[in-house]
């Protein structure tokens, strides 16, 4: 029975991860397997990854062929190192013990790759955060001198309003004391003259005439 180690897809979707499955090669992709040899994650940065590496070696030793992805995977973890470092023992190649001491070289090579890797990432992602802040700190500064200024010229508008309502009433006041002149009561002074008066005054030699 041909057998193939691959991915069986789980989770929901946009939000998948995956099992590292040993399978028959006929089997449908999320159907029956023979044995479940870890898991892979690839939502998070870097990629989660559990294997269980004694036993996809094993698969490995006794022919089992991995899909890209899985081949992918248990490079990354060295369970293809381990591998080749066997078969050279094997082929009389070295012997176990310097091939133990070489996987153990490549694994801490490994490690300080993926460790620098994370490092990098966390410090992009505080630098990340720091402009962020910077940005939205500038954002809010922006924000706050345009609303002092708005009310500093809302002020300035209200104490323009506040003198002019101030200043009219003095000029109302002002106005009764021109208006009190009697315009009306300075024309019947000159109207006193009576007119009919002098006349009947220059009349009265033409009246005395008549008597006689």
């Amino acid at each position: 029975m041909p057998v193939r180690i691959r991915l069986a897809r789980h989770g929901r979707k946009r939000n998948a991860y995956y099992h590292i499955i040993a399978a028959d090669s006929r089997a449908p992709r999320d159907g029956k397997f023979i044995e479940r040899l870890g898991s892979y994650n690839p939502n998070t940065n870097p990629a989660t990854i559990e294997l269980n590496f004694d036993r996809a070696l094993h698969w490995l030793q006794n022919g089992a062929q991995p899909s890209d992805t899985a081949k992918s995977i248990l490079s990354y973890q060295g369970v293809l190192m381990k591998k080749h470092l066997l078969e050279g023992v094997q082929k009389g190649a070295f012997d176990e013990a310097a091939a133990e001491e070489k996987f153990e070289a490549w694994m801490a090579d490994k490690k300080s790759k993926i460790q620098a890797k994370v490092d990098q990432l966390k410090a992009d992602k505080s630098t990340s955060l720091k402009s962020r802040l910077e940005a939205e700190k500038k954002v809010n500064d922006d924000r706050a001198k345009a609303l002092a200024e708005k009310s500093a010229a809302l002020a300035k508008e209200a104490a323009a309003a506040n003198a002019e309502a101030e200043e009219a009433p003095i000029a109302e006041e002002a106005a009764p004391e021109v208006a009190e002149t009697p315009v009306a009561e300075v024309a019947p002074e000159v109207e006193e003259t009576p007119n009919a008066e002098v006349k009947a005054e220059g009349d009265a030699p033409a009246d005395e005439t008549a008597e006689a």
